[in-house]
């Protein structure tokens, strides 16, 4: 299975990008795994509700650019539904019979995700009421990937 990661914004810390790149190691003898980093727009601290939905309006054109009609959509979003690590092991066993092209995850940038992109999305998973910084929460999906797959083929991680 070939899953693509779609974040708004960049890592730039060391720590972040380490840790991003152990667990693409350990995912890489599962799946075939690609993230693609869409530049946030900028954004003043105060905006209208329609300066707001503009800079979502020009993150999601950027997302757009990089699906395909096949796609199965998986948004982070604090508003979906949260998972236990058996429970979401489930749901991604689920998502690959259902025969997509390949599995994509989105990760919003911090003034959110455009309504368009949560209306395609095939699951919105939310990692609980926290709200984590961007970066963090990349390093949690993929952990939470791996953690996942493990327990659905019922190896040894999840404890």
């Amino acid at each position: 299975m070939h899953i693509e990661v779609i974040a708004v914004g960049k890592l730039k810390e060391r720590y972040w990008t380490e840790a991003l790149r152990e667990y693409q190691k350990r995912l890489s003898a599962y799946v075939d795994l690609s993230i693609h980093e869409v530049p946030d727009e900028p954004a003043p601290e105060t905006m209208s509700a329609a300066e707001q939905m503009q800079v979502l309006q020009r993150e999601a054109e950027k997302i757009g650019k990089l699906l395909r009609p096949r796609d199965g959509i998986v948004l982070l979003d604090i508003q979906g539904k949260s998972y236990s690590s058996e429970q979401w092991s489930q749901t991604y066993s689920d998502l690959l019979g259902e025969a997509y092209g390949r599995l994509v995850f989105i990760i919003g940038g911090s003034n959110g995700v455009h309504p368009d992109l949560k209306k395609r999305a095939r699951v919105r998973w939310s990692f609980g009421p926290l709200t984590l910084p961007h970066q963090l929460a990349r390093v949690v999906l993929l952990e939470q990937l791996y953690r996942g797959i493990r327990i659905m083929r019922g190896e040894p991680y999840h404890k």
